[in-house]
């Protein structure tokens, strides 16, 4: 059993990440559940809100874990280890998302393993969440293996090399479309020449540098791998519906370049820029702050 403050289950899988793309959530009464796939097996969390703003979280897992390892990926997964009371002093600079932080109480930015952070944002690119749910879990399960339970053999989230295996045209009858090649493309990358390992130690923009020569990854989705598959908190994703929120709030309504919006979140929010998006970005969407319309992630 795990107890943390300041911690919304709910907000936290519903905010555009990863685990919005292939997760499953559901709530009873008090009690909320999240199961998701990953590629070493299956992990099913439960999770209670109790007094004193505390939430006590449990976790049952099938696949290739130890206990230490299974309790490693949900602390990870669901961002248990963040100071969110330092995080939140250090993002508060302003009336826009000060409200953000009100309204979102508890959302944690979430840790997901770089290969699946970086399957689910090609799969993102002009794309909504209902789409991109269908086009990820179809990958999945499509996936050659799988771990066995006690009902059988369940499907993992698919490896590069199990991507790199399917044609485009498999790809595409998953719903990719025109994303089919790219998802081929960095799969083959990613499985055979680019070790993706290699960018957790180095810093933010020498990381996003080397993840702008994979095909099919832009400005955008190199932050966003870099946010939620390194937990590089100074990223700061920047798709059309954050940069038309940006210009609205803190530009008085007036175009400002990708290079600017990108300028005036590290001089305002430095090296939790990221964390300030996904607060921004979810409220807007929610229209709880700016001009809240239909999102394309």
């Amino acid at each position: 059993m795990i107890k943390v403050r300041d911690f919304d289950l709910k907000l936290s899988f519903e905010s555009g990440q990863p685990l919005t793309f292939y997760g499953d959530y559901s709530r009873n009464g008090n009690l909320e559940t999240l199961s998701y796939v990953t590629q070493q097996g299956a992990i099913s969390i439960s999770c209670t809100k109790g007094k004193g703003g505390f939430s006590s979280i449990s976790y049952d897992y099938t696949g290739n874990y130890t206990d230490r390892e299974a309790e490693k990926e949900v602390v990870c997964r669901l961002g248990l280890d963040h100071r969110m009371e330092s995080i939140y002093a250090s993002i508060n600079t302003d009336m826009h998302i000060g409200n953000a932080i009100k309204s979102l109480h508890g959302m944690r930015i979430t840790g997901n393993e770089p290969w699946e952070a970086t399957l689910c944002f090609v799969t993102s690119q002009f794309n909504n969440i209902k789409r991109i749910r269908g086009i990820v879990k179809s990958m999945i399960s499509k996936n050659d293996y799988g771990v066995e339970t006690e009902e059988g053999e369940a499907s993992i989230f698919p490896s590069p090399e199990a991507v790199s295996r399917m044609s485009i045209s498999e790809l595409a009858r998953s719903g990719a479309g025109f994303r089919a090649k790219y998802l081929k493309s960095v799969a083959e990358e990613c499985a055979y020449s680019f070790d993706l390992s290699k960018l957790r130690n180095k810093k933010y923009s020498e990381a996003k540098e080397q993840l702008l020569q994979l095909d099919g990854v832009g400005d955008k989705v190199a932050d966003c791998i870099l946010l939620y598959g390194y937990g590089k908190f100074e990223a700061f994703p920047i798709d059309t519906w954050i940069k038309r929120t940006m210009e609205q709030l803190y530009f008085n309504g007036k175009q400002a370049s990708i290079r600017r919006i990108h300028e005036m979140a590290e001089e305002n929010w430095g090296p939790y820029a990221g964390y300030a998006q996904q607060y921004l970005f979810h409220a807007a969407r929610l229209k709880m702050i700016g001009a809240g319309k239909h999102v394309v992630r």
